[in-house]
């Protein structure tokens, strides 16, 4: 084995290193962050359950969650697959950015600044996609810090958004950030327009609550055997959950034949019949919000403002181009997702799913197949040459 060869094989086993690495990293801000911690303190790992600290030979990337067989060697709970599959994804995606834009040491030499800005990009929309699965929400440390770091990166190797210079990097990524972030709040605004409410009626009076289902987590909307998150029912904060009441309590107190007004932060009861306001409470001070009713209406968007942020992000980092793609990509593949399990009348595998997560999803197949599709299309459907 030659120099060169030896070098290669060692960086290509560094590279698949790093992306499980990265992603035991992420895992931590994929916990952390929706709940408000930080990501440095406390800096080791530790179990939620029985709050044991993790120690080193315990955090080996992808192998320790395979030795413990996935659950804490103190007190027996379970640990999340999703550990080792974000493990495993990130050291897959790291390596295959490596082949396609790095590859060999004399091209690595020339490619390494792209290849860092696209791993940095890659790991934004991993972080992003788990977050917004489990919690519903895309927070503004990965859409706008993202977007910050995409300006840097585009200035400094333009390439990524299609430009040779630094300049045009930087106005190209500012102007591409944009353009996403309007295009996604006009689909927001016209969605508001054409699907803002939901109207469910009720034959009797039936069971609702709103209350905490797991510690420092947001309220659960709960009525009937259907159930609302927080962030899916206020995703901007401006949005009302209106309930027609035969009975409700807050805290100690009872009213009949009322409606409640729900908003992020505050409860308005009204009279059902003069439509006037009785009372009005802060959310934060209320321990019990239930009651029985007979007619909901619920709010809800086409998307909600996280996934206008997490767009120009993308934007930032990979141009108008790929803002277009990762929408007409995501717009697929959640058709395919969600549409395929209602057709199979697999119910329980076709629950709301955000739409950061194919947004995400079409970002990475442009970043991979994007520009390559395009010059097939032009040559072969259209017969051109550019």
């Amino acid at each position: 084995m030659d120099r060169f060869t030896f070098i290669n094989s060692l960086l290509h086993a560094m590279v698949i290193l790093v992306g499980a690495g990265i992603g035991s990293f992420l895992n931590v801000v994929i916990y952390r962050v929706p709940l408000g911690m930080s990501v440095n303190h406390p800096r080791r790992s530790f179990c939620p359950p029985c709050g044991r600290q993790i120690p080193w030979y315990e955090n080996i990337p992808l192998l320790s969650w395979l030795l413990l067989r996935g659950k804490c060697s103190a007190c027996g709970a379970g640990i999340s697959v999703r550990y080792f599959l974000v493990e495993l994804l990130v050291a897959v995606l790291f390596y295959v950015t490596f082949l396609c834009f790095g590859g060999a040491w004399p091209a690595l030499s020339q490619w390494g600044p792209q290849v860092l800005a696209l791993w940095v990009f890659l790991a934004l929309l991993v972080a992003g996609t788990f977050i917004d699965i489990e919690h519903f929400i895309l927070p503004h440390s990965i859409t706008f810090g993202g977007l910050g770091v995409g300006l840097v990166f585009a200035t400094w190797v333009p390439q990524i958004v299609g430009q040779e210079t630094h300049a045009q990097g930087l106005l190209v990524s500012f102007l591409s950030a944009f353009f996403g972030m309007g295009l996604l709040w006009t689909v927001v605004v016209l969605g508001k327009l054409a699907f803002g409410r939901l109207n469910v009626k009720f034959d009797q009076p039936t069971a609702w609550t709103i209350a905490e289902e797991h510690a420092e987590e947001p309220p659960t909307f709960r009525v009937g055997e259907e159930a609302r998150a927080w962030e899916e029912l206020f995703g901007s904060g401006t949005e009302r959950l209106v309930i027609t009441c035969a009975s409700l309590r807050i805290n100690e107190r009872t009213w009949e034949n009322v409606r409640a007004e729900v908003r992020m932060e505050t409860v308005r009861v009204l009279d059902a019949a003069k439509d006037r306001e009785a009372e009005s409470f802060a959310l934060e001070g209320i321990t019990k919000l239930e009651g029985t009713t007979t007619a909901v209406t619920i709010p809800r968007d086409a998307m909600g403002m996280g996934d206008v942020f997490f767009i120009a992000m993308i934007g930032s980092f990979i141009g108008w181009q790929g803002v277009l793609a990762s929408i007409f990509g995501g717009s697929i593949l959640g058709s395919i997702i969600s549409g395929v399990p209602r057709l199979l009348r697999l119910e329980k595998w076709s629950r709301i799913i955000p739409f950061g997560p194919f947004l995400a999803g079409g970002a990475a197949l442009w970043v991979f197949y994007g520009p390559q599709f395009v010059d097939w299309y032009v040559r072969t459907v259209l017969h051109r040459d550019y």
